[in-house]
């Protein structure tokens, strides 16, 4: 039954994230975003799903964008090491940090790369962006998500 949650919260999270990110298209991409999306970025304080469930989300919605392999496989990458370091912080209000650092830097990079924008305020750009998805959505997302997170979050699936 573990499993199978954990495969459910998954494929949801994932689910979720490429729609938002989809839909919101004309936000989610570019040196100047503001992926919505990021904020499930915090997912990983409630469960460990949402590690894979982020990658995979990011790997749909940036096949979508229009980057190519390099960001969809970089960019992904980023996400995956981003909620994964989310889900180590020792501290709630630390849970949205590593997806501002994380991307600003990598996805920063990336779009230096592949469209010659110049590196530091492109950088920067992103790690706004990401401010806003993962700390001005995303955190009192967590704090509403920390409510209900027996019953969300229950492993034994009597609730999800």
């Amino acid at each position: 039954m573990k499993k199978t949650v954990f495969l459910m919260q998954a494929s949801l999270i994932a689910a979720i994230y490429a729609a938002i990110t989809i839909a919101l298209a004309p936000i989610s991409y570019g040196q100047i975003q503001v992926r919505v999306a990021e904020a499930l970025t915090i997912l990983p304080a409630f469960t460990p799903a949402a590690i894979p469930g982020l990658f995979v989300g990011c790997i749909v919605a940036n096949l979508y964008g229009g980057g190519g392999i390099i960001d969809v496989v970089f960019g992904s990458l980023a996400t995956l090491m981003a909620a994964y370091l989310s889900y180590k912080m020792p501290k709630k209000w630390l849970v949205p940090l590593p997806p501002v650092v994380v991307n600003g830097i990598i996805v920063g990079y990336i779009l230096n790369y592949l469209y010659g924008l110049p590196l530091l305020i492109t950088m920067g750009w992103v790690a706004v962006g990401q401010m806003i998805a993962c700390y001005g959505f995303g955190y009192p997302l967590m704090k509403v998500l920390e409510k209900y997170e027996d019953r969300i979050f229950k492993s034994d699936g009597s609730h999800v």
